[in-house]
């Protein structure tokens, strides 16, 4: 165990859409947007989190509202480190030291974007930083028998990537990382209203519409009440109402959806006999926010033929996971 005299460890879900801060001992004590208001003529930085999510949109031409992270990984990387800066200190509540960070990324990560969060974490005020595969994180905080000589498989369906992974003896055994996850939906239901409706819609209208709506089962999108928004007439460049029924938006998630199960696919095909086998026996765990999406558990289970259930906290399950590694930085030490 590394230990920081009286500075807690900290660790951090830095997700594209929102990150989540746990503090050893206290929890997870911070879920904001990954959104960041700078002055684009001072590049001072004006807001951060659900204040800068609010002025997604809405900014003029002297401020910029950043999403830092994308598809998983870093964009923008001072924009990052200012981000990551705000939360460590905000998470520590004036706290004087520098704690050790642990971080969760995807697990298609390539080396370089690896060594890129692990120094703008550093760069930002960790004592060290270390990172862990998110698929990994939210089998964890799922409460998945991680260590066992037991095949465990997980869903992790992010902002950025959709994560899978089959899991024995505290190893990831097979892996897909898709881009295809909670960006993509919302892009998606962005195109289809353009297209039928004529309208132009922004990504948090989008991502409401996905929430409030949203749904994989086109029967049971039949059900569901339209929902109003107000986006801009792209004819008449007025802004106007419109109604878009819950069938719109089943229809417009129809194609991101099918490559999510086909990676699922992918992961299930290159998984060894005995590990297939547990996972038929236990089923498939999702975590995420797109675990939430209406429908979503009962189609992969039709498709896939496995049982599928959705984590208690799916929101904070690899938040809780990297919570939890925390009390064995050495191992982490050595990845």
């Amino acid at each position: 165990m590394v230990f920081s005299f009286g500075q807690r460890n900290i660790g951090i879900d830095l997700g594209t859409a929102n990150t989540y801060v746990y503090v050893e001992g206290k929890g997870i004590v911070l879920r904001e947007p990954s959104v960041v208001a700078r002055n684009t003529e001072t590049n001072e930085v004006i807001a951060v989190g659900s204040e800068a999510r609010d002025m997604l949109g809405r900014t003029p031409s002297s401020i910029a509202a950043i999403r830092p992270m994308r598809d998983g990984v870093i964009a923008d990387y001072d924009t990052t480190v200012a981000m990551l800066s705000y939360y460590l200190k905000k998470a520590l509540g004036g706290r004087v030291g520098k704690p050790y960070v642990t971080l969760g990324v995807p697990s298609g990560i390539t080396a370089v974007e690896r060594r890129a969060v692990i120094d703008a974490a550093r760069v930002a005020g960790a004592r060290d930083a270390f990172v862990l595969e998110e698929p990994f994180a939210a089998a964890v905080g799922a409460g998945l028998p991680v260590m066992d000589p037991t095949g465990s498989m997980v869903v992790d369906l992010g902002g950025g990537t959709t994560d899978v992974a089959t899991i024995s003896l505290g190893g990831i055994v097979s892996s897909r990382s898709t881009r295809f996850a909670g960006d993509k939906l919302d892009e998606a239901i962005q195109s289809f209203v353009r297209n039928k409706y004529n309208a132009a819609i922004g990504e948090p209208t989008a991502e409401q519409l996905k929430i409030d709506v949203g749904t994989v089962s086109l029967e049971e999108a039949e059900n569901i009440p339209s929902s109003k928004v107000r986006g801009r007439d792209l004819l008449t460049g007025l802004p106007k109402t419109y109604e878009v029924s819950a069938e719109d938006v089943s229809m417009a998630i129809q194609e991101p959806i099918a490559e999510i199960v086909n990676a699922l696919r992918e992961t299930l095909e290159a998984t060894q006999p005995e590990i297939a086998a547990d996972v038929i026996d236990h089923g498939m765990v999702l975590t995420g926010g797109g675990a939430m999406l209406r429908g979503l558990d009962k189609m992969i289970q039709e498709v896939t033929k496995v049982p599928v259930l959705i984590a208690s906290d799916p929101l904070d399950a690899v938040a809780n996971g990297i919570g939890e590694s925390l009390k064995s930085l050495d191992a982490l030490r050595q990845k």
